[in-house]
């Protein structure tokens, strides 16, 4: 707004600022080149709109948003970037110079290899053995009523009305 009104005209520098953003980029941060397309650039706010492929690198994005907004200044001194706004992750549309950055880029290979489950060692085996061996109670058993409640409170179960004592085998109900 304040460049409109003082007359100065930007839309050759907002455009100078799009064609050039891969150079921008590539500058400023180049593990995010090819990975990174400029949508838009307001002349009037100074913001520079990106569209990032993953969230991933939309938070380096964000991250590394002062290094760009430099490197864009010092390319194109007349756009005056002054904001970078990230929009939400989509396919970025292939270049000649993302082209050739994608070519050049190392892909993962998959392993031929089924990935199994291991073995425990013996030494393990011999210590998880006695924890085995001990019963838990079941809550799923049918003798068992309920967790232990506090002694000596009134419990009403199944008809019956009675004080709950504890004991080691668990929440006894003694009817009165």
């Amino acid at each position: 707004m304040m460049m409109t009104e003082r007359g100065v005209v930007a839309p050759a520098a907002g455009g100078s600022v799009l064609a050039d953003f891969d150079a921008i980029l590539t500058a400023a941060v180049p593990e995010l080149a090819g990975r990174v397309q400029a949508t838009a650039f307001d002349a009037d706010t100074g913001r520079q709109d990106v569209v990032p492929d993953t969230p991933a690198v939309a938070t380096k994005l964000r991250w590394s948003a002062p290094q760009l907004l430099a490197a864009a200044n010092e390319r194109v001194p007349t756009a005056n970037v002054r904001a970078l706004h990230v929009l939400a992750p989509a396919p970025v549309k292939t270049s000649p110079t993302t082209t050739a950055a994608a070519t050049t880029a190392p892909q993962p290979t998959m392993l031929d290899v089924p990935v199994g489950r291991r073995t425990p060692p013996e030494g393990y085996r011999r210590a998880i053995e006695p924890h085995r061996q001990v019963v838990r109670p079941s809550m799923t058993d049918p003798g068992h009523r309920r967790p232990p409640r506090c002694v000596g409170s009134v419990v009403r179960h199944r008809g019956y009305q009675g004080v709950c004592t504890f004991t080691s085998v668990g929440c006894r109900e003694s009817r009165s």
